[in-house]
């Protein structure tokens, strides 16, 4: 095994069979939160089975080889931790935050989720259920769906754009024996990424990890076909179009959003000044201009989401029906007042200063550690340390904000979704 040093207490060791666990020491705290990322998620899903590996992320926590569901459930909250779990386009993840001394349970738990789930048809009937509810609740929720129908409009023939939830009719279809196909070949030790941060060691947690088996010889399927794909080539989002849907709601919801860069990009930070300034806070120029100075939205930000293979980043504003065309027209504007002027002076210091304030304060607690270090691995970003990402965001200049202003934010490249009452477009 191969142990690397990041940080002054940060370390990686990367195993022969391909896992990769990193972690932060955090020695002013008693907790610890640690968790497991499996590479495969929504964004290597094919059509047909679209929602399956946010399926079996609800599956895996009906029993085990060695739990009941209630087991399961009691295992950390009796000690006050918590667990859960997500799935994203890009992975799929089980994690907990726990008193620094159950770490080992807490690992114990998720290592028999993540590798020996019972996965049986009598659960899946009922915990199809579920995931048709939350479906539901989505789409219930304009201001979620919304996005769900701005990531479709970009890409409507790519992974990327489809539903991490997957639709009625295809979590409908998805058998226990999908189910199985994809836990056999995604979740195996090369395709999972171990992370954690808190009040222990390194060596501590390795200790723990090959206790559990996962630096044991195996190293995927033995069948290179069964293995998790990558994800297809990502095509260049639709650009600069507009599509309006129709729902009985009392505002309209409209998402402009475009493709940007993956994770990996060190452009990723122009963009975060950018989105700050723009539409990040109640000081930002879309909450001015749009909710201040015309009062035309309760809600309007600005957002950017970067992903292994592309980026996204766009803005959601929600207003009265009979104002949407005004916002929308309000909102286009100030895209070519930043496409066209960028930011420079005092106003990229002050935007540069906001941004590096965000990053500070956002890493501060053990969880957003974990989180950060298994994004570095799962999106294949060399690790940058906290101090090199405040110098990037510091050493940023007006021609490199200019730069990725007048690419990324130009009004004719965004495409916009509205979903509301006066729409006129499909159902």
């Amino acid at each position: 095994m191969e142990t690397v040093r990041l940080d002054r207490e940060i370390h990686r060791t990367t195993a022969p069979n391909g896992v990769t666990v990193l972690s932060e020491r955090v020695a002013t705290v008693r907790s610890a939160a640690m968790g497991v990322w499996v590479r495969t998620a929504s964004a290597h899903e094919p059509r047909p089975k679209m929602g399956v590996s946010h399926l079996l992320e609800h599956m895996v926590f009906k029993g085990t080889e060695r739990r009941s569901a209630q087991e399961i459930a009691l295992a950390l909250e009796a000690r006050g931790g918590s667990l859960d779990a997500y799935t994203s386009r890009d992975s799929t993840a089980y994690h907990a935050r726990v008193l620094d001394a159950d770490l080992p349970r807490a690992l114990d738990v998720i290592t028999d989720l993540v590798r020996r789930p019972v996965l049986r048809d009598a659960d899946l009937q009922l915990e199809r259920k579920v995931v048709l509810e939350e479906i539901s609740t989505v789409l219930d929720t304009p201001d979620d769906q919304v996005f769900d129908i701005a990531y479709e409009t970009l890409w409507p023939e790519h992974s990327y754009g489809f539903q991490i939830l997957g639709t009625r009719e295809t979590v409908g279809a998805l058998s226990a024996d999908d189910l199985k196909q994809l836990h056999g070949r995604a979740y195996y030790p090369g395709n999972c990424v171990i992370a954690g941060a808190g009040n222990f060691a390194h060596e501590a947690l390795l200790e723990e990890v090959a206790k559990q088996g996962w630096f044991n010889a195996e190293v995927g399927p033995r069948n290179a076909e069964l293995r998790a794909p990558a994800a297809v080539p990502v095509p260049p989002a639709v650009r600069g179009v507009e599509k309006a849907f129709s729902k009985d709601t009392a505002q309209t919801h409209i998402v402009f959003a475009t493709d940007t860069v993956p994770y990996s990009d060190r452009r990723k930070f122009a963009l975060l000044v950018l989105s700050n300034i723009f539409g990040g806070g109640m000081s930002s120029r879309l909450f001015q201009r749009i909710r201040e100075e015309l009062g035309l939205a309760y809600a309007i930000y600005s957002f950017t989401s970067f992903y292994r293979a592309m980026g996204v980043a766009g803005v959601y504003v929600g207003t009265q029906p009979a104002r949407a065309a005004e916002a929308t027209a309000a909102i286009r504007e100030e895209y070519a007042r930043l496409a066209r002027e960028g930011l420079s002076g005092t106003a990229l210091e002050d935007a540069k200063q906001q941004t590096l304030g965000q990053l500070m304060l956002s890493l501060e607690s053990p969880t957003a550690k974990m989180y950060r270090l298994a994004s570095t691995a799962v999106n294949g970003e060399p690790y940058l340390s906290l101090d090199d990402m405040l110098a990037t965001v510091a050493a940023l200049t007006a021609d490199d904000i200019a730069g990725a202003a007048a690419e990324f934010f130009a009004p004719d490249r965004q495409t916009v979704v509205s979903l509301g009452p006066t729409s006129k477009g499909e159902s």
